[in-house]
């Protein structure tokens, strides 16, 4: 796909690993739908946007992506605005840690609220889905076909105290793998993107010691970088052979 003049919508797209992709793909031509909760977020990053790549066009929408109606309204607000919908990075996402089970001296002590587990399912899994369908049904109903592109997590393959992070994140995968067989025939190509530690700000804002630790099973040493990520998107997006597999950007990390 040649990017220049597409809309890409990029969910969670005000911060971190969404204004990276954002920036990516603005330099690429393309007109760049930010969704997300906080509409001060939103245009900041847009402000940013506009300062950073001279002539980029950016429309924001608020939107909660567990919403359906919210994520319908959203949308069709994209494709009013622009004309198009193109590309869907489905990015926003949260963690909720904590063990299935804790355990002192042979007593259960705490476990997993079921408000933790359903909190991260409900916008990790449900918001991926509900962004990803009605992206599809755009893109079918305009006729151009497009790409959907989920970010998963190194913590897919599983990671103590994230059950219900690591369950969304190989399901984001699934439904990845999933859309690429039922939705070829309508021109439309997914992908997955599992990035493993990440220079957002909250590693960013960690001790030196405590970076330390973090980096220290990762072979290349270092944190990844949000633009490496955001080049494996536009990857994806612009590879028109690439479809239903998952890229990991890890730095040679294996849990």
């Amino acid at each position: 796909m040649d990017l220049n003049g597409k809309t890409v919508v990029i969910t969670g797209g005000a911060r971190g690993l969404g204004r990276a992709m954002a920036s990516s793909f603005g330099a690429k031509g393309a007109t760049l739908a930010l969704l997300d909760l906080n509409p001060a977020d939103l245009d900041a990053a847009r402000a940013s946007l506009e300062a950073e790549i001279p002539g980029v066009k950016v429309v924001t929408t608020p939107v909660n992506v567990t919403d359906e109606a919210g994520v319908i309204a959203a949308m069709d607000a994209v494709v009013a605005a622009t004309g198009r919908l193109d590309v869907l990075v489905n990015n926003a996402g949260i963690v909720k840690d904590g063990m299935l089970i804790k355990v002192k001296d042979g007593v259960v002590t705490g476990k997993m609220g079921y408000d933790q587990w359903s909190a991260v399912i409900n916008v990790n899994l449900n918001g991926v889905f509900l962004c990803g369908r009605e992206a599809a049904e755009r893109m079918i109903k305009l006729g151009s076909g497009g790409v959907i592109i989920n970010i998963s997590s190194i913590s897919r393959n599983g990671n103590v105290g994230q059950t219900n992070y690591c369950a969304t994140k190989a399901g984001v995968v699934a439904m990845a793998e999933v859309w690429a067989k039922e939705l070829a025939r309508y021109g439309i190509r997914t992908g997955a993107i599992a990035p493993g530690f990440c220079a957002t700000e909250i590693l960013s804002a960690m001790t030196p010691e405590t970076l330390a630790k973090v980096t220290a099973p990762v072979p290349l040493k270092r944190l990844g970088q949000p633009a490496e990520i955001a080049s494996t998107a536009v990857f994806i997006a612009e590879n028109d052979f690439f479809s239903g597999r998952c890229i990991g950007v890890d730095g040679g990390l294996r849990f």
